[in-house]
């Protein structure tokens, strides 16, 4: 019996399908390699992306409050409010 077990190991080991690749994924798990380091690159680069537009966004929202403020105030016309908040938009 161990015979037998030995002779099909090395049977198995010359015929190139006993090697550590030959389970899940064999040839193939470069692919999946190369897929989750493209997710990952994905989701940080998303990430970043959804924290510098919060900013952007507070920061115009920001700028808008404070000419509606100094509109209210009096302390420009209309005319130059309507012309700065052309260019905050």
């Amino acid at each position: 019996m161990t015979l037998i077990t030995a002779t099909n190991t090395l049977l198995a080991q010359s015929a190139g399908w006993w090697d550590h690749m030959s389970g899940w994924g064999g040839g193939w798990m470069w692919l999946w390699g190369t897929l989750m380091m493209l997710s990952w690159v994905a989701i940080i680069a998303g990430a970043v992306w959804v924290v510098l537009r919060g900013r952007d966004g507070d920061a115009r929202s920001r700028a808008q409050d404070l000419l509606e403020e100094r509109y209210a105030r009096g302390e420009i016309d209309t005319e130059e409010y309507r012309e700065r908040l052309e260019q905050l938009t």
